[in-house]
């Protein structure tokens, strides 16, 4: 499963949202409730139903901006609360619990719950701090001046260019995420991985306030001997016993801190840019991910079946076209909206590609040029690496016809063997009938080349392709 990290690489809507009843330091009831219902509760009790749709429109936008940047920062969870967000205006937004919900600020919650405001560039939700405009005064919207604004004829994106300026963005089907801290477990010499990465990118963040702290150079998401002392110098500085281990302590404080000095809960916030992300971030322990570039082509072959999934680049690269078609998949199969590559969105992309390419013949499918996925496959292996190797040994033994052919169905059984075997002794292999990295890729090749080579001959393609070269 792809591992997203709020405060640094996605958000997402949580399914709840833990809503502290009084000041942060006032005791006080948790309530965790669906985070729907706490938007539909906020704009209850801050806005009247009465205003134009338009004003209530920008006014839920400002409200959802809010709660999804104290659940992107880990705004209270960073300060050792157990709690996302306060109901106390003074600190956050008016939460009712148990409160009455008005039926057309219900409707417009339930178009728009995820989509939220987004400086142009940044990552973060913007932190789009408003005010009534009569009673009190602030460098933010102004509700009761959205009606007026509304009244003139202004759109809701107007009105919140009108306060938060002209570079703000709508992001728009923003997936959802089952809530939970983001704590991965003690990180420490040797680990490696997205999580790494964010430590390293945050402490090369701070160390420009607490220049103290050694720069981390390269950041590539492993935790190396410099890792280690900026994490040290780091623990030293805040207090923090000096073990050079980000345990959950040191996890939250680097958050904190973070957040701090890049103002990410401000109007006037610094951000997380996008620039400063690398084009290729490790996913799952490397920067191309071979179970994302297979998704990735299994996409393009459901886009040529569904006109609701738009096709993708086959980069391996969990990248914002792929999670928004991951999203258009999900809603078009009628799974839960996750834009996150789940076992049940990954099963169910497979034995949908299953059945649409089990009535096409071999000659007709272009198979891409996949990287070799890390597994070594056998008699006895099964899944969509085994159903992939069967597919472009079934069109390779149309052309060399010492290779026997294979059916391809997902299970690596006596035929596939022998076919992998008969491959392997053509192609001066070990003849183990087993797949590896360097069987894989000469499979990858050979077929590459009589698919799209100098070798194929008149008529040798009948039928449409589908999916890219």
């Amino acid at each position: 499963m792809s591992i997203f990290i709020p405060g640094l690489t996605t958000v997402a809507i949580p399914e709840s949202i833990t809503v502290h009843l009084g000041a942060p330091d006032q005791p006080a009831a948790n309530v965790t409730v669906p985070y729907i219902d706490y938007i539909k509760n906020v704009a209850s009790s801050e806005l009247y139903p009465t205003w134009p749709e338009s004003a209530l429109r920008a006014n839920i936008y400002a409200i959802n901006s809010i709660a999804l940047n104290r659940v992107f920062t880990e705004w209270y969870r960073s300060k050792g609360y157990d709690f996302d967000i306060t109901n106390t205006t003074q600190f956050d937004q008016a939460y009712v619990h148990n409160r009455g919900i008005f039926d057309n600020i219900s409707r417009i919650v339930d178009q728009i719950f995820d989509e939220y405001i987004i400086r142009q560039g940044q990552i973060q939700p913007l932190y789009a701090t408003y005010c009534d405009g009569r009673v009190a005064q602030c460098n933010g919207l102004y509700q009761w001046g959205t009606v007026g604004l509304a009244e003139q004829g202004y759109v809701p994106y107007d009105i919140l260019t009108y306060y938060y300026g002209n570079d703000i963005n709508i992001a728009t089907d923003t997936p959802i995420a089952g809530a939970g801290e983001t704590f991965p477990g003690d990180l420490d010499l040797g680990d490696s991985g997205p999580y790494v990465f964010f430590i390293q990118t945050a402490l090369n963040t701070i160390s420009v306030n607490y220049p103290a702290i050694p720069k981390i150079n390269p950041v590539d998401g492993i935790f190396n001997t410099p890792t280690e002392s900026a994490v040290k110098k780091f623990q030293e500085i805040f207090g923090l016993p000096v073990t050079g281990v980000v345990d959950k302590g040191t996890w939250y404080k680097i958050r904190q801190i973070y957040s701090a000095v890049r103002k990410l809960a401000e109007l006037s916030s610094v951000g997380i840019l996008a620039g400063e992300l690398p084009e290729r971030l490790p996913l799952e322990g490397g920067a191309v991910v071979p179970r994302i570039q297979i998704v990735q082509y299994f996409i393009n072959v459901l886009s040529a079946y569904y006109s609701s999934i738009p096709p993708v680049d086959i980069d391996g690269i969990m990248g914002p076209a792929t999670r928004s078609a991951i999203i258009e998949y999900q809603k078009t199969m009628g799974l839960p909206v996750t834009g996150m590559l789940d076992d049940e969105t990954w099963l169910s992309m497979y034995n949908n590609i299953v059945g649409i390419l089990t009535t096409i013949p071999p000659s007709a499918i272009a198979l891409p040029a996949l990287i070799y996925p890390n597994i070594v496959y056998s008699l006895g292996s099964e899944g969509p690496g085994v159903y992939l190797i069967q597919q472009y040994l079934a069109f390779i033994s149309t052309i060399l016809t010492d290779i026997p052919a294979v059916t391809p169905d997902g299970v690596f059984g006596e035929s596939t063997k022998a076919a992998v075997i008969a491959f392997q002794k053509q192609f001066n292999l070990t003849p183990d009938g087993i797949v590896g990295r360097e069987t894989w890729n000469k499979i990858v090749d050979v077929y590459r080349d009589l698919r799209f080579g100098e070798r194929r001959t008149a008529g040798q393609f009948p039928g449409g392709e589908i999916g890219g070269a």
